[in-house]
């Protein structure tokens, strides 16, 4: 097995580094962590070549980002690695809550079946990066340079020159796009005189990963002040190869290096363990680290020629797993736009999208954070004494459940409000509105066989989904032919069980059209569509016309 926080990367003299004058590259990226390797891979499978620059040689230490969201498992399965992680991963759907000691109530994050993935997996952040890393390896569009450092930046009309330090020295690199995804101490923001502002929260948090032999059930437990941590609050996660993560909330006195050490954290561990039956089972620390946090966000995530992806953009808290989804999901609409612009179908406007759609998501995860945030760590005793009542009534009330947070885990958001939607003209029920990503189903095959619905979904060019049988949906098939777009066409038939499933979620009716965008965001839909109603809409999703 392979140890992936052991690996080193070679770093390679590049010919670039010898040019006569700065070599041009249609898109730079800064920052191989999950974010700019998602990104890569994305424009590599469009066919964008991209250069990809990391100021290190290594993958991510510890577990750090542990929770990866269904949504974001779709992203990777059209990367072409989603098996894998998911293989890997630690699948899960239900959380328990406790106050004191008393389990309070209980959720599950995926209760309607039909969906291909879980509504999680724990995988531990140096197993992503290491598969997405194999994965860019075999595409060879994707040139990756470990140990060349972006030190400098000129933005210029027709794009940027990069400044790279390496182990053999500087040289000058020259991008049309460049895509900040350095992290939460973003260079590439510095470098522009930019800054991220919010919330800081004065609190401390210390996470420890420890191996053991325990037979707990794969779930999420998230304490209250428990007997064996009083007055604050612990989170409990079952990962990969046997190791566990808890997060203890220390206060913000605690000193950090203090409670960074082996002989601070057992107890803390060993109390954890007696208190719910396994005070034989021993077990080891494999790391550790204390961290604090803020919600904040960069004011634009578009500066010229520069785009801001992930940290670099965007920070929240870890409680509900925002951080890591938030920022493949960045790239996830980051990548079909410039592919889109680089390739000449679309104007540069299309990138303007990014940033407000983007920003519009940071903000929502900003909100959702924060408010767990505050739950989770009440500043006053009045904010104190409104949650521990919340918490006493859960026991007993539904209506109070909907007042806990102890963390509002990760999903899609839906860009409602996004330019490139096109209103609708119909009538629709549920949740497929534009702006939401499309759910997933199961679908029949033409060879009768049983597939997934986003399986079936073209990588690069926008799908059209048609659902049901007989002259309706002909009669749409024929309207999608004579549009000349090329559009990739899935019929959604609708016979049996699983098609059934596909037709309520999209409350479709024979004929019914869904237009997804190449990110597999809904972006126009009708109950009969024509030729001129999917050429307004894909015009309109590319930027190409406005309201």
């Amino acid at each position: 097995m392979i140890d992936y926080q052991s690996l080193r990367f070679d770093y390679r003299h590049h010919a670039d580094q010898d040019a006569a004058t700065p070599a041009r590259h249609p898109v730079v990226i800064v920052g191989a962590g999950p974010v700019g390797l998602t990104l890569a891979i994305d424009l590599a499978l469009r066919q964008v070549p991209v250069v990809l620059l990391d100021n290190d040689n290594t993958l991510s230490s510890g577990s750090r980002a542990i929770c990866f969201a269904k949504r974001t498992l779709e992203v990777f399965d059209r990367l072409g690695c989603g098996d894998r992680m998911v293989d890997k991963g630690v699948s899960w759907n239900v959380g328990k809550v406790f106050f004191h000691d008393e389990q309070v109530y209980r959720f599950d994050l995926l209760p309607e079946p039909g969906h291909e993935r879980p509504a999680f997996i724990n995988l531990q952040q140096y197993y992503v990066e290491g598969y997405l890393v194999e994965r860019a390896a075999t595409l060879p569009l994707i040139d990756l340079r470990w140990n060349h450092k972006v030190t400098g930046i000129e933005q210029r009309d027709d794009g940027a020159v990069l400044t790279v330090e390496t182990p053999d020295g500087n040289y000058l690199l020259q991008a049309d796009h460049v895509a900040a995804c350095d992290g939460s101490r973003s260079n590439l923001r510095q470098l522009l005189g930019q800054e991220a502002k919010g919330r800081v929260f004065r609190d401390r948090f210390l996470i420890a990963d420890i191996t053991m032999d325990a037979q707990l059930p794969t779930e999420r437990r998230f304490w209250f002040d428990p007997s064996f941590h009083p007055g604050q609050s612990v989170l409990l996660h079952k990962q990969a190869d046997g190791m566990w993560r808890i997060d203890f909330q220390l206060g913000w006195d605690a000193d950090p290096v203090e409670e960074r050490k082996p002989e601070n954290i057992t107890p803390r561990v060993r109390a954890l363990l007696d208190s719910i039956g396994f005070a034989d089972v021993q077990f080891q620390i494999g790391w550790a680290s204390v961290y604090t946090f803020a919600c904040q966000r960069m004011e634009r995530f578009r500066h010229g020629r520069v785009l801001f992806a992930g940290d670099s953009a965007h920070g929240v808290s870890p409680f509900g797993a925002r951080g890591a989804n938030s920022g493949v999901q960045d790239a996830d609409n980051l990548a079909w736009k410039l592919a889109a612009v680089v390739q000449g179908q679309a104007p540069d406007a299309l990138l303007d999208t990014y940033a407000s759609e983007r920003e519009f998501a940071a903000d929502e995860n900003i909100r959702n954070s924060t408010r767990a945030t505050d739950f989770i760590t009440p500043k006053s005793e009045v904010s104190r004494l409104f949650r521990d009542a919340v918490l006493e009534l859960t026991k007993r009330h539904a209506f109070a459940r909907t007042l806990v947070n102890s963390g509002r885990l990760s999903v899609a958001t839906v860009l409602r409000d996004s330019p490139l939607n096109t209103t609708d003209a119909d009538t629709f029920a549920g949740a497929m509105m534009p702006g939401a990503a499309a759910a997933d189903a199961p679908v029949a095959r033409a060879d009768g066989s049983t597939g997934w619905l986003l399986r079936e979904c073209h990588v690069a060019r926008f799908t059209a989904l048609v659902f049901g049988q007989g002259e309706a949906a002909e009669r749409s098939l024929q309207v999608l032919q004579t549009s000349d777009l090329a559009l990739h066409v899935v019929r959604v038939e609708g016979g049996g069980a699983d098609g059934q499933l596909a037709t309520q979620r999209y409350d479709a009716q024979p004929g019914t059209v869904y237009l997804l965008r190449p990110d597999q965001h809904v972006c126009a839909r009708w109950r009969r569509p024509t030729a001129a109603n999917i050429r307004a809409a894909a015009d309109r999703a590319l930027a190409k016309a406005t309201p």
